[in-house]
């Protein structure tokens, strides 16, 4: 079971990260061109909030099942330990709470420049959030 949710959690990463960056793109692209925010621009920021979400719970299962979390956090002198079992998984929830955040308030805004606004804050910082922490040697 662990190999495949690992395996799941790394192929899925990069549906999650594409829906994110093309969800930051589009709202970039909006607030820029100052266009009208349409269901298709909720749509995109949707997927990337879908996306992140579905990584979220992928990511907690393997963190129970894995000899590389939730049991390795005596060993924090290791680097590589302590990116798996402690950075990576707190900095991406506190990158996903903060995604989350922003759809609900692109939800309260009322004009479509304020949406496309919230969208490119929120969901960019978590982007760069998620970015910062993922353990790229395991990766490739």
């Amino acid at each position: 079971m662990y190999q495949f949710v690992q395996k799941f959690h790394s192929g899925w990463a990069y549906l999650a990260l594409f829906l994110l960056v093309f969800a930051v793109l589009n709202s970039l692209i909006g607030m820029t061109s100052k266009k009208e925010f349409t269901p298709k621009d909720r749509a995109i920021a949707l997927f990337g909030l879908i996306g992140t979400h579905i990584q979220l719970v992928v990511g907690l299962i393997l963190y129970l099942v894995s000899p590389l979390g939730f049991d390795s956090l005596g060993n924090m002198k290791d680097a590589a330990i302590r990116l798996t079992s402690l950075e990576h998984p707190l900095i991406n929830i506190i990158a996903i709470a903060i995604i989350t955040i922003g759809w609900s308030r692109h939800k309260k805004a009322t004009t479509s420049e304020a949406k496309f606004k919230k969208i490119t804050i929120f969901f960019g910082i978590g982007l760069l959030l998620i970015l910062s922490r993922i353990p790229w040697s395991l990766w490739f």
